[in-house]
């Protein structure tokens, strides 16, 4: 393995567990501690209820016993419940529209409107009056005078409906099993009589406006008819639209006539005019010239014989004479005829004009006539129509009165008394077991939520993952809780050395010095320790006790080892071993004696030499950046490890001139004790000084302080074997 890979793989471990080493993690910053504390896994809440288990269960067994007293002592409630069926279906009514109209879709507003007519006073107070049901709930301001004009209400009166269903439940409680149901009862039957009022009021209140309506009506619809007949009589007919109907007709008839008449006077006045014109061929034309045609064609016939007799006789000659008589006989017709035939012609043109002009005549006075009788039917059908609506009003309202007056005597079957309440055989208040429950429930909820809350409140340090993630240290050792925190450890070090105390207990406590003798050591294989400084943040987290347990242990090993009291003011070193403290640190800083003339090697332990810290002085103090220095440089090459234990580094000037001599730190924290924000304190402080932190040690742990602890309860069961084995040899 080369070099880099060897300075590689401490790194990689440590960001395996999560925790970055000393010369990568950033420095503390105290404003992301709150951030960082929020995020916290599940398994710190299930850790919190198993701490707390006891504390919970029996706060949770305490309330619902409590609860239990307390509801036995409670006065019984019984509640009795009537079920009124609602048909919707069901008419309002007899006769009229109330009998056909259907049910609307509304029924969770028609059920809503029930239950809130359930609880009017209307209903509740003849109840109230009967039973004297406020009086009986303790209602003492409602029976005031002042209290009697304000609404009745019922504490105990409940009104539901059932989901997906038509029907309403009205329940009373009372301590009195046979007031609840009779108050019950009393109450629906009140609900269906006030409906039925409510409805009676309502018809008659309907029935009485239509009567005070009915007087007037009928005086309109007399006055109307009146008018009507009145004009009726004035037109002289019965029904003026029939008669319009009829000169319509007629008018339509006489505009047929009169167009033909005038169309046969201009063909009239044609062939008169063409006749009166004296030409042959329109009197030909005309309807009498079949008699001029005969005589033209006689003339010409009698023409051709004169012509003939003419070529052969004279004028004198008797057949000549008699010839053109025949002639001028035949044109004596023709004119006469033609004359008559022109007179015939005139005589039917003017019987034409004459007709046309009696049509015509005829014509306006049709016309004349209907427009009159049209502009009086519009108000004839004015009058009747007004005649007409005020006899179907009269006719409706007559009826409507009518149906409102036998609707009103209706109780109609809609809204019934399904089932009537009867009293209850047991109560439903209190409920024994529902009430144990939900206190058992509550007090959890509340018991879990105070132990969460209370853990979130915690500032203290006390498991190695809320370090790791609130300080970005690592835990590098955890000693457990010793009722004696001092030498009685310290004597249980080496085998058989423990006399009477608790074998057991030592035992774990020896593992966890070695572990973290190990884990101090072991951790990083490119740095060697040859110095530790082991220091706290206040006085009291067992810094001496950590440092005196991690020198015997590192002796134990065969290793030369130098503990130095470097606590001045306060020194306790001498006492954990029971040795003189006479003379010491402070004497071999201030030149009185080499620090080599005050070691003290311990008996037990033949590779650990101690060095107490001496009488208390200040002018030792002052000297120890220059001093110790040289005094570790100088031990460090004779001891295989120089363990320094300093005073509290908040506070005091030493600890800090002691860091940068020394090749590590490691910080000392009492668990559940130490406050996070002191040991951020001293971290940033060793930071800001560029001193080695190797990391914290928490000091008296055990198993209710975090899940990480769970191993120090199997220590006894462990040990318990060999300690058996060795009872028994001896």
């Amino acid at each position: 393995m080369n070099r880099n890979e060897s300075e590689r793989l401490p790194v990689v471990a440590d960001m395996q567990r999560g925790v970055l080493p000393y010369y990568l993690a950033p420095p503390y910053q105290g404003g992301e501690e709150e951030a960082e504390e929020t995020k916290l896994p599940l398994s710190q809440y299930l850790w919190i209820l198993k701490r707390h288990r006891w504390r919970i269960g029996g706060f949770v067994a305490a309330a619902m016993l409590g609860t239990l007293l307390v509801s036995a002592r409670l006065t019984p409630i019984y509640e009795s419940t009537a079920t009124v069926d609602i048909d919707r279906q069901s008419p309002a009514g007899v006769v009229g529209e109330e009998a056909a109209r259907s049910a609307l879709n509304d029924a969770d507003q028609f059920m809503a409107t029930q239950i809130k007519l359930v609880e009017s006073d209307s209903v509740l107070r003849p109840v109230d009056q009967r039973f004297e049901l406020r009086r009986l709930e303790g209602q003492s301001a409602a029976l005031s005078p002042r209290g009697e004009a304000a609404p009745v209400t019922l504490k105990q009166l409940k009104v539901a409906r059932p989901p997906n269903t038509y029907l309403m439940q009205i329940g009373y409680r009372s301590a009195n099993p046979q007031l609840a149901a009779d108050a019950a009862n009393a109450i629906t039957e009140s609900y269906l009589e006030h409906r039925y009022e409510i409805r009676l009021r309502s018809s008659a209140g309907v029935a009485s406006f239509m009567e005070r309506q009915i007087e007037e009506l009928k005086a309109k619809m007399e006055r109307s008819s009146h008018a009507l007949n009145g004009f009726e009589r004035e037109l002289n007919v019965i029904n003026p639209e029939e008669k319009t109907n009829i000169l319509s007709a007629r008018l339509l008839q006489l505009n047929t006539e009169f167009t033909n008449a005038q169309t046969e006077r201009l063909k009239q006045e044609a062939g008169y005019q063409s006749v009166s014109g004296g030409s042959f061929e329109a009197a030909l034309a005309a309807q009498q010239g079949e008699a001029l045609r005969k005589l033209a064609d006689h003339r010409n016939d009698a023409a051709e014989h004169f012509a003939e007799i003419q070529s052969h006789y004279g004028s004198n000659h008797p057949e000549y004479r008699k010839a053109r008589a025949q002639l001028d006989q035949v044109e004596a017709s023709i004119a006469a005829t033609r004359k008559q035939i022109v007179d015939r012609v005139e005589i039917g043109y003017r019987e034409a004009q004459r007709r046309e002009a009696m049509v015509g005549d005829a014509v306006t006075a049709a016309k004349a006539e209907f427009d009159r009788m049209n502009a009086r039917s519009f108000e004839y059908q004015a009058l009747k129509r007004e005649a007409d609506a005020d006899k179907n009003l009269y006719e409706q309202l007559v009826r409507k009165i009518r149906e409102a007056g036998i609707n009103a005597g209706f109780q109609n079957s809609s809204i019934r008394i399904a089932d009537a309440a009867r009293p209850a055989l047991r109560p439903v208040y209190p409920n024994h077991i529902l009430n144990v429950l939900l206190a058992g429930l509550l007090s959890a909820l509340a018991a879990v939520g105070a132990a969460v809350v209370g853990d979130l409140l915690d500032k203290t340090v006390r498991d190695p993952e809320q370090v790791a993630r609130t300080l970005r240290t690592e835990v590098i050792g955890s000693l457990p809780l010793m009722k004696d925190r001092r030498a009685g450890a310290l004597a249980g070090l080496k085998d058989g050395g423990g006399g009477g105390r608790d074998e057991q207990d030592l035992s774990g406590f020896r593992e966890s010095v070695r572990t973290l003798r190990n884990s101090i050591l072991l951790g990083n294989f490119d740095c060697h320790y040859r110095s530790l400084l082991v220091t706290s943040a206040a006085p009291g987290d067992g810094k001496t006790t950590t440092a005196a347990n991690l020198a015997a242990a590192h002796s134990e090993q065969g290793q030369r080892t130098l503990l130095i009291d470097g606590d001045l003011r306060r020194p306790s070193v001498h006492r954990n071993f029971n040795l003189p403290g006479v003379v010491g640190l402070s004497n071999a800083l201030l030149g009185e004696i080499a620090w080599r003339d005050a070691l003290i090697q311990t008996e037990a332990l033949p590779h650990l030499f101690i060095l107490p810290a001496g009488p208390p002085s200040r002018r030792a103090s002052d000297l120890v950046g220059r001093g110790l220095i040289e005094l570790l440089k100088e031990a460090s090459s004779e001891y295989d490890l120089v363990i320094l234990d300093a005073p509290p580094l908040l506070g005091f000037a030493e600890p800090l001139q002691m860091a940068t001599a020394v090749d590590g730190v490691v910080v000392v924290a009492r668990a559940a004790r130490t406050s996070r924000k002191a040991v951020a304190s001293v971290l940033a402080t060793l930071t800001r000084l560029r001193a080695k932190v190797v990391g914290l040690v928490l000091n008296e742990v055990h198993k209710e302080l975090s899940d990480s602890y769970y191993y120090y309860g199997h220590y006894r069961s462990y040990y318990r074997p060999r300690e058996e084995e060795r009872a028994g040899s001896s």
